[in-house]
């Protein structure tokens, strides 16, 4: 990962050697300012003011996404189930359309990311107050709570565009998902919830794994598997919710990651966990760097990874289908 931050560090319209990218970010780090003296002035405005900010936040939400599609597949017991499986995706596309629409400035550049929290935040709470029921939370009831809470609110989001006029153009865009003029504010905001979700996460991988044999046999095990599953729902949930606010939508990162680390690392969550964070970190951040520096004009960064996950999608449901049909 920390070889994927140099190099995409130095492409982009302005090509900058990895050597000087490195001197750059140890003169930061050590503040030996010897290491960059002879070098063109504009290099390290362009690597820390411009480059870097866009780079963590692009392997942070990476991994952040990555490890919340960990934990919703490990409860939900479902192959299919990703960070937005409960609708927080819709919920955080509805406040920052809101936010959007009616210009809601108070915040400064923030504004829209925490609408965007709030409406992914709520969503997930009123969800699981929906699912619940005197004997706890199942997981189809999670999952069916979670189509039916994303469908009002997609549908409460194409009114929003359609009465948008000249502002709904800001709105689709918003939408797709982007890293564009992020600053170091957006790098730590993400750094702290993710390294948060990552370690109440591990605390409770074992316990996920567990979970994994079935409620009753979690239970007798001595795993409160209610509480358990309420602390990673919620955990999970609001990690994704960060990321979301921070990025947009951005699709199938925490559905591609933990399948392809799982054939690898196995199912043993301890390990699939750390693995998953820095696999979406470096997947996300290959996928942002290819829309910035390589590509012609860049192009939303949810749409690169809706086209490299929609296929794979259809053949994790495929092979799910098939594998009951034969009884494997």
């Amino acid at each position: 990962m920390a070889a994927v931050i140099i190099i995409s560090s130095g492409m982009g319209y302005l090509k900058i050697p990895v050597v000087a990218v490195i001197k750059i970010i140890l003169t930061r780090i050590s503040g030996q300012l010897d290491l960059i003296k002879g070098m063109d002035s504009i290099y390290p405005v362009v690597v820390i003011d411009v480059r870097l900010p866009r780079i963590l936040s692009a392997a942070i939400v990476g991994g952040g996404l990555a490890i919340s599609g960990v934990v919703f597949q490990g409860i939900l017991l479902n192959p299919l189930a990703d960070p937005y499986t409960l609708g927080v995706s819709a919920g955080a596309a509805f406040g920052a359309s809101l936010a959007l629409l009616f210009n809601i400035v108070f915040l400064g550049t923030y504004s829209v990311p925490m609408f965007a929290f709030m409406g992914a935040a709520g969503t997930l709470f009123f969800v699981i107050y929906l699912s619940s029921s005197s004997g706890g939370i199942s997981s189809n009831n999670l999952i069916l709570s979670g189509i039916i809470v994303a469908a009002i609110l997609s549908a409460g989001i194409s009114f929003l565009k359609y009465i948008a006029d000249e502002q709904v153009a800001v709105i689709i865009f918003w939408l797709m998902g982007s890293f564009a003029s992020k600053t170091w504010m957006d790098v730590a905001l993400t750094m702290m919830f993710v390294s948060g979700g990552f370690g109440i996460v591990i605390f409770f991988a074992r316990d996920l794994n567990l979970m994994s044999l079935g409620k009753r046999t979690a239970s007798s095990l001595g795993v409160d598997t209610t509480r358990v599953t309420i602390i990673l729902l919620v955990t999970a949930s609001l990690v994704a919710a960060i990321c979301v606010s921070v990025s947009g939508i951005i699709g199938f990162v925490g559905l591609l990651v933990p399948h392809m680390m799982r054939l690898l690392t196995g199912p043993d969550n301890r390990r699939l966990v750390p693995v998953s964070l820095f696999t979406g970190a470096i997947l996300l951040l290959i996928a942002d760097t290819i829309t910035r520096a390589v590509l012609p004009s860049e192009i939303p960064i949810g749409v690169l990874t809706a086209l490299i996950g929609g296929p794979f999608f259809c053949y994790v449901f495929r092979k799910q289908h098939t594998a009951k049909k034969t009884g494997i």
